[in-house]
């Protein structure tokens, strides 16, 4: 069955998110060049639902939005992200028509059994629970269909967005976010390549006793089909009641989830939403959902670790350098001087050789106080423009603070970011990306 991804669709779907998306423009602008009064808190609870009910990449635009620090009013950051995965599922006719189109007709005969109600739905498609003959459990992920034309529509409406907010405040530039946003989402409709990604990291994680991946089952799988062996485990939330201890062992193994593949083989995993990763009762990570990966070019990552050293040994210059190895271009020493005041929050807890919490402030939200701080210092010296690696990199390590928080987590992570970076050698990193990069078909 052929999905419908030309003309026609792209145009109803540009019609539906240009309603959406039309609507926060005008309110915004009406509210800033018009001097009109809007509610902003039920506008942006109205916008949510919306883009909730559209389903596709608005909906994961609007994820990865709300994650980067002043990108949106504080206002819309806070209901996007509650767009998570539990979004409104498609019902059992969808299902049997859309896994015809991607297995054959006879398709249901290829499983033992097969639940036709989704066990999670997200922004670009619903993952169903299902047996195998052989008994193995597996995650069926199964994309909504006319995502391509729908990436397509819903990109023209990021530039409204991205435009209209760089009107309103232009402490930010997002030229790059915006192309960085759109190549990740186009590879997200690929699910061969995120097979190739869950590839990879069940490799470079092979010797992490704390972190589980899921292995792709190729036979029942298509580029909008994915069958996954099935993970087991808890909600995040379930576990903020637990005992310190059980809390620690949980945050450190997801520091250890997501950072070795980054600093081992300058990959790391962009979504870190509470919908893609669980815990099971042995407080272990099962890491989920493979389609938001990034792999970095290894002087980024050397440049990561030249900023700690920087900061830890107050070098201005090798601040510089280590900006200038990120992409950040031209900058005056007060714009390094604003820049720095952001690094030093992100890497406070790697500068303090102790056990402590990843947050000294109490206020609720990773980092808030200090991004208001930074983004009015940007605004009067005239912005800046973050480098398109930046926008994943940033969005990780706010994502990974904000759970570490909701753990009430004290760990030494000095140490722990030591233990991995100790040794660091550029060439090393370069031939261990590569080799991993070729041992799944990546390069």
């Amino acid at each position: 069955m052929a999905e419908e991804d030309g003309f026609a669709s792209r145009a109803k779907r540009l019609a539906r998110t240009t309603r959406t998306v039309g609507g926060l423009a005008a309110k915004l602008a009406s509210e800033r060049y018009l001097g009109r009064t809007i509610n902003r808190e039920i506008h942006a609870s109205e916008l949510r639902d919306a883009i909730g009910n559209l389903k596709g990449p608005l909906m994961k635009v609007a994820q990865i939005l709300a994650t980067i620090p002043d990108a949106l009013p504080d206002e819309y950051a806070e209901e996007l992200r509650q767009l998570q995965a539990d979004a409104p599922s498609m019902g059992p006719p969808f299902v049997r028509r859309r896994m015809a189109g991607e297995l054959g007709p006879e398709w249901r005969a290829q499983f033992k059994e097969f639940d036709l109600q989704a066990a999670h739905a997200a922004s670009l498609g619903q993952v169903h629970r299902a047996v195998l003959h052989d008994g193995r459990d597996v995650a069926v992920k199964l994309q909504y269909p006319q995502m391509t034309a729908a990436v397509e529509a819903d990109l023209k409406q990021l530039r409204l967005i991205i435009a209209v907010y760089k009107r309103y405040d232009s402490a930010i530039q997002p030229e790059h976010i915006q192309d960085e946003i759109a190549d990740r989402l186009r590879e997200e409709l690929d699910y061969g390549l995120e097979a190739r990604h869950m590839a990879l990291y069940n490799n470079i994680l092979k010797d992490e006793p704390g972190v589980s991946i899921p292995s792709s089952i190729p036979e029942l799988s298509t580029s909008r089909l994915l069958t996954m062996t099935w993970l087991t485990g808890n909600k995040l939330f379930d576990l903020l009641d637990k005992p310190v201890d059980v809390r620690n062992v949980i945050a450190h193994n997801m520091f250890r989830a997501w950072y070795v593949p980054f600093y081992k083989y300058g990959v790391i995993h962009g979504d870190p939403h509470l919908g893609n990763y669980s815990v099971t009762d042995q407080h272990s990570i099962n890491l989920l959902d493979f389609g938001c990966i990034r792999i970095f070019p290894p002087n980024f990552v050397h440049g990561v670790i030249e900023l700690y050293l920087a900061l830890k040994t107050n070098d201005h210059d090798r601040a510089a350098a280590a900006y200038a190895a990120w992409g950040f271009n031209n900058l005056s020493n007060e714009l390094l001087d604003v820049l720095n005041i952001w690094a030093k929050f992100i890497y406070a807890p790697l500068l303090e050789d102790k056990v402590r919490k990843i947050q000294d402030s109490d206020s609720g939200h990773y980092g808030a106080e200090v991004a208001q701080k930074v983004h009015k210092e940007l605004r009067r010296l005239g912005g800046v423009a973050p480098p398109r690696e930046f926008v994943l990199m940033d969005r990780a390590a706010i994502g990974l603070g904000s759970v570490f928080m909701r753990l009430k987590a004290e760990l030494n992570w000095a140490e722990m970011f030591q233990n991995l970076t100790n040794d660091f050698n550029l060439d090393s990193l370069k031939k261990q990306q590569r080799e991993a990069l070729l041992s799944v078909g990546l390069e």
